[in-house]
């Protein structure tokens, strides 16, 4: 069993003064807000697949530089400072996994620039990605290894 901090008369009375001062919670209106932003980014995946498919690429090929393009526009928004007030606006919209992805990592490396190129930037921008991409490689590891089994049995 945790041992649990009581708390000062001190602290309860400022936590019944936070309570009475804070905004009521909208998740209707923000749920809502969150999954028209997140639609929309989608919309604008789906379009510029499209795009790239009329301009040549395949169906399969279509997706490459669609998330290419995905990452730029982030990461360009992050840059001018927009994303993040997209994001305070949209919430959780804006954490669709290849754009919300990119602009952590651009947020990560433009925080630290000033720490130099391999310790700034580099070092704290694999922080935060460091663990999508170990998850992502050895998940790849063992999908290539179960795939590799059942190719051989058939």
């Amino acid at each position: 069993m945790a041992n649990k901090k009581k708390t000062t008369p001190v602290q309860k009375k400022y936590q019944e003064l936070a309570k009475t001062k804070e905004p009521p919670r909208t998740l209707v209106r923000n749920s809502i807000i969150a999954f028209v932003v997140g639609g929309l980014i989608c919309v604008l995946g789906e379009f510029l697949r499209k795009l790239f498919q009329d301009w040549g690429f395949t169906e399969k090929t279509a997706g490459d530089p669609t998330v290419a393009v995905l990452i730029l526009i982030s990461c360009i928004l992050t840059g001018c400072g927009v994303y993040d007030k997209i994001a305070q606006w949209a919430g959780a919209g804006t954490a669709v996994p290849v754009t919300g992805f990119a602009n952590s990592i651009c947020s990560a490396a433009m925080e630290h620039r000033s720490e130099g190129l391999v310790y700034g930037i580099g070092g704290n921008m694999f922080k935060v990605a460091g663990a999508v991409i170990v998850f992502g490689t050895v998940a790849a590891f063992f999908v290539g290894i179960i795939h590799g089994l059942f190719s051989l049995g058939g």
